[in-house]
């Protein structure tokens, strides 16, 4: 394993699919050139899983775009298959498969005409693609789907049929830019098993950028990116012996949140690294002065305040490839947690007296389009100040409850109620006391960050004199102060979400819905999101959210999932995982729950 260093052996063909040597890559902008690649340099081996990780900017997707002869060096040298990328890119590209972020699938064409259109444009004999074809839709389970259009298809399908047209000829290295982003944890595992299964059978090469941890630790190596440079590289088993004896859990106090108890270790930032919610456990990692010799007696008998850890309560435990990714990204930012939004009442152990309070009630819910039934018969409620979360598989009816919940669909019957106003009588005003942040960027991206706060500031209705001091507080609130001039639409994934969240907030809503906010973001701006989640909440802010990160179902106080448009589960993170067989953790018992329901809805069929 390597830190701040380059592999030591000399770039070849032999035996490396890809070689760079001071690689940069500058674009030039309006104010100031953007560095997205700073001499960089690394060897990636053949026949084997790489995975490209790094907060959002890091350079991940310029580098595989430069490996695939999209994009060309500022200065330095990259060899793609032992082939210079300057000089040889259309030779490069006819040997490499690439799948980017927003893969091009022509959503009125049918499954089957997408793979043929594809492999029009890679030149495949016909006779060469029926045996080709029909692996691809035995791996992918969308043999059934051949007719359908792809704009039919679910996020999931969307995703493996992306793979499919990417697949439709067999490439001597495949590049896969964030594959999984926008798809629940099942097609994700699908997903995942057709990656590896052509690497163990076509002995590809494969390079994969990707938010989530735990898919870099099924890859051979990992290579952290950070600014443009390589942090690190090394098997995942090397990079986890980088917290190797800081690595704890501990319980969470009767009657305390588990957002709450992590909001206050991350106070610490002497002592801590970082922490996250596990259950009814809190992870955290401590610093590598304080934890080489246990965890310091400071967080067990603080010097002020009523939350401290108890000795019997806390355990060692084996580090995890996110463990020390989240620890090279503190130590080479020196990013104290401490710059994160205060949540200054955050370990309080007291329930609000407004918790009590009913803001959103749902009874009975039903939403159909034409014959088919996206939402059957929901009921529930939310309390003010309450996280709660709708969560499903991709198809399941939660965008569709979503939507209805936020006033922008109207429901076919049922009662709905959303901040003390009828969604069926008062649609209008119940929006006007709502905030709203979606899954894709959704603001002007020819606008400065500025100019859209101002713009939906006026739609809102907010006065001028308001509206200023308005903005140089979610400017502060949301870190954008000194982006104010940043055009929207160029800003990296992280930044976006943030302007989305600030636009969002600028009225004070009551209520705050989040579709799917941190889909596609590292763990880094994942921690910052949730700590800003935490201060709302106990600000009084009601937040709805929908996300397929199930790790983050455990910073809820509540959870609802449905699929095909039922409900399935509906309680606290414990309730769930106890419904889902007590799995150990929130994505095993999501996958337990949907399949369980799948196998009796197919033997209720079948009976039928």
């Amino acid at each position: 394993m390597t830190a701040e260093s380059p592999d030591s052996r000399p770039a070849s063909d032999d035996g490396f699919v890809v070689s760079a040597r001071s690689l940069t890559r500058i674009f030039p902008g309006k104010r100031h050139d953007v560095a997205a690649l700073s001499s960089l340099d690394m060897n990636v081996p053949a026949g084997s899983m790489t995975a490209f990780v790094g907060p959002d900017g890091a350079g991940k997707t310029t580098l595989l775009r430069m490996i695939c002869g999209l994009l060309s060096p500022t200065s330095g040298s990259l060899l793609t298959l032992g082939r210079d990328v300057v000089k040889e890119a259309s030779a490069i590209q006819s040997r490499v498969s690439y799948m980017p972020q927003r893969f091009g699938l022509y959503e009125d064409l049918s499954v089957l005409e997408n793979l043929n259109l594809y492999a029009d444009l890679h030149g495949i004999e016909k006779t060469a693609r029926e045996a080709r074809f029909r692996r691809l839709l035995d791996m992918t389970d969308l043999a059934r789907f051949t007719a359908r259009p792809a704009g039919k298809l679910s996020g999931g399908m969307k995703q493996k049929l992306a793979l499919a047209c990417t697949l439709v000829r067999s490439p001597e290295l495949l590049l896969l830019d964030e594959p999984s982003v926008g798809v629940d944890p099942l097609s994700r595992r699908e997903l995942w098993a057709i990656i590896t299964s052509m690497v163990r059978e076509e002995r590809l090469s494969v390079i994969v950028s990707t938010a989530y941890m735990d898919e870099a630790e099924r890859c051979d190596h990992v290579m952290v990116m950070h600014e443009g440079r390589m942090l690190a590289q090394g098997s995942p088993e090397e990079l986890r012996r980088l917290t190797e004896g800081l690595c704890h859990v501990t319980d969470v106090p009767v009657g305390m949140k588990a957002r709450h108890l992590q909001a206050w270790l991350l106070d610490q930032p002497s002592l801590i690294m970082d922490a996250v919610p596990e259950g009814r456990h809190v992870r955290f990692v401590l610093t590598p002065e304080q934890g080489r010799n246990g965890i310091p007696r400071a967080l067990f008998s603080p010097p002020s305040g009523d939350v401290r850890l108890l000795p019997d309560a806390c355990r060692a435990v084996a580090p995890r490839l996110e463990d020390s990714f989240m620890f090279l990204l503190r130590h080479r930012e020196n990013n104290d947690v401490s710059s994160l939004p205060n949540a200054a009442d955050a370990a309080s152990t007291t329930t609000r007296e407004h918790d009590d309070e009913t803001v959103i009630e749902v009874r009975d819910l039903v939403r159909k389009f034409g014959d088919f039934t996206a939402v059957a018969s929901t009921s529930f409620t939310v309390n003010r100040g309450e996280v709660f979360g709708l969560l499903g598989p991709n198809g399941a009816g939660k965008t569709t409850t979503f939507r209805m919940l936020c006033g922008l669909l109207p429901a076919t019957s049922g009662y709905l109620r959303v901040a003390g106003e009828n969604l069926r009588k008062a649609a209008a005003q119940a929006r006007s006391r709502v905030g709203y942040v979606s899954q894709k960027f959704s603001l002007y991206g020819n606008l400065s960050v500025l100019e859209n706060l101002h713009f939906f500031g006026g739609v809102y209705g907010i006065g001028p004199f308001a509206l200023r001091r308005r903005i140089r507080e979610v400017l502060e609130q949301f870190d954008l102060t000194g982006h104010e001039h940043d055009l929207s639409g160029a800003m990296p994934g992280g930044f976006k979400q943030r302007l989305s969240m600030a636009v969002g907030m600028l009225h004070k809503p009551e209520i705050l819905f989040l579709d799917e906010p941190t889909s596609g973001i590292d763990p880094l701006a994942r921690r910052v999101f949730w700590r800003r989640i935490t201060t709302l909440s106990d600000e009084g802010t009601t937040i709805i959210i929908t996300t397929h990160f199930m790790e983050e179902a455990e910073y809820c106080d509540r959870m609802l999932i449905q699929d095909a448009g039922v409900v399935l589960a509906l309680g606290t993170p414990d309730d769930v995982r106890r419904q889902g067989g007590d799995a150990p953790t929130m994505e095993e018992a999501f996958i337990n729950i949907v399949e369980k329901s799948r196998a009796e809805r197919a033997a209720a069929k079948e009976r039928a």
